[in-house]
């Protein structure tokens, strides 16, 4: 059991990348999805969450310009990423939550040059 990521690459700024998680069925139908990223020498952030009831919390950078959403007939979640910044520069990871278990995913780095 684990998640998969993908997506993220280089851009310059001001546009758009998305990422993709693919997680079992079971963090959809009871659960939490969530994308984190790490800065190089900073703490890991919320970018972004979505629980199996669709509720959605983003963190304060990431309000406005990037939308999370879920597609529960295909198990992944979506991060839409739009007017990236240079400090959106981060590696992102996948994180899910299900009753007692806990996965995170590969991160996948996301650069975007200015």
């Amino acid at each position: 059991v684990q998640l998969q990521a993908s997506g993220g690459g280089l851009v310059q700024a001001g546009g758009s990348l998305r990422l993709v998680c693919t997680a079992p069925g079971q963090f959809f139908s009871d659960g939490v999805l969530a994308w984190y990223r790490q800065v190089s020498g900073k703490q890991l952030e919320l970018v972004a969450s979505i629980s199996s009831t669709g509720k959605t919390i983003y963190g304060d950078f990431a309000k406005g310009r990037f939308t999370l959403s879920s597609d529960n007939a295909k198990n992944t979640v979506s991060l839409a990423m739009t007017n990236l910044k240079p400090e959106d520069t981060a590696v992102y990871t996948c994180h899910g939550v299900h009753d007692t278990t806990v996965l995170v995913g590969r991160g996948t780095q996301v650069t975007v040059s200015s």
